[in-house]
């Protein structure tokens, strides 16, 4: 199920980078909990093709993160946020708090 939510967070980053047809049908897999059938029925094409796609598309995404590393920068900056979060702010600082976390979509 990890696995699952990580390639989910990986499409949300890295997604339009994809073809059309890769980023649907990861969508379809791991967003929309269609199975590799299901897929294949409604695409008119076999199961084996679906994964085939699903594999080479999960790579890319893998591939992505490991170049960029957006996915990684924003692990970092949130737990930074966190612990900004348990000390002491005024007023100003918690609003500047805020406005980067809506800015980066936490």
């Amino acid at each position: 199920m990890e696995e699952k939510i990580e390639i989910s967070i990986l499409l949300s980053l890295y997604g339009n980078l994809l073809t059309e047809t890769q980023k649907k049908y990861m969508e379809l897999y791991y967003n929309e909990d269609f199975s590799l059938s299901e897929i294949g029925d409604n695409e008119n094409i076999t199961r084996q093709a679906v994964r085939t796609i699903l594999v080479k598309s999960k790579k890319k995404l893998q591939e992505y993160e490991k170049k960029l590393k957006f996915k990684q920068k924003e692990n970092k900056i949130n737990t930074l946020l966190q612990d900004l979060q348990k000390t002491k702010l005024d007023e100003k600082q918690e609003k500047i708090i805020k406005k980067i976390e809506d800015k980066l979509d936490f």
